[in-house]
């Protein structure tokens, strides 16, 4: 296999960047791109449908792929990964609908689903990592970190009153 070039390259010191040095990162980003590019081919009644969903889904991946990797404990960053990982299989069903509706032939769409096969591997990959790295676990312990439940009460106004906006 040969070496991808990145979409995207950081700024700032290589190895110390952040989420965009992980590998499930960068392939979700060509995904990302690739489905943008691709979207743009749909015919203009998917606009509002189709459209709308596969370049959503394609984005969660790299953001939830952010948001997990600024979470602090493993629990909390196993979770977003596995969003994005859910994410990432919805962006797959959208273009398995492609497909059906013959918007994409057959051999982009085996580029694009190998690509996305690709990606989810490496992102299983970096999510068995995690869990092995247990980061937060010695603090925190083996649960997920929430905050304590707020109790509220409530009181019914008078309902013959019209000002009910307060």
């Amino acid at each position: 296999m040969t070496e991808r070039k990145p979409l995207y390259e950081s700024p700032g010191e290589k190895g110390k960047r952040g989420f965009e040095d992980l590998e499930c990162y960068q392939l979700a980003l060509e995904v990302m791109a690739k489905i943008h590019a691709f979207s743009k081919t749909l015919p203009a009644d998917e606009k509002f449908d189709l459209y709308a969903q596969i370049r959503r889904s394609a984005k969660g991946v790299t953001g939830n792929i952010g948001e997990a990797y600024g979470r602090y404990h493993y629990l909390d960053s196993l979770h977003y990964y596995s969003i994005a990982r859910g994410e990432l299989m919805e962006t797959l069903a959208r273009l398995i609908d492609a497909r059906v509706l013959q918007y994409i032939a057959q051999p982009e769409f085996e580029a694009l689903y190998k690509l996305i096969r690709q990606t989810e591997q490496a992102l299983n990959g970096f999510m068995t990592y995690v869990r092995r790295q247990r980061a937060g676990a010695q603090e925190y312990g083996d649960k997920k970190i929430r905050e304590d439940q707020a109790e509220y009460y409530a009181s019914l106004e008078d309902e013959g009153d019209e000002d009910v906006h307060r």
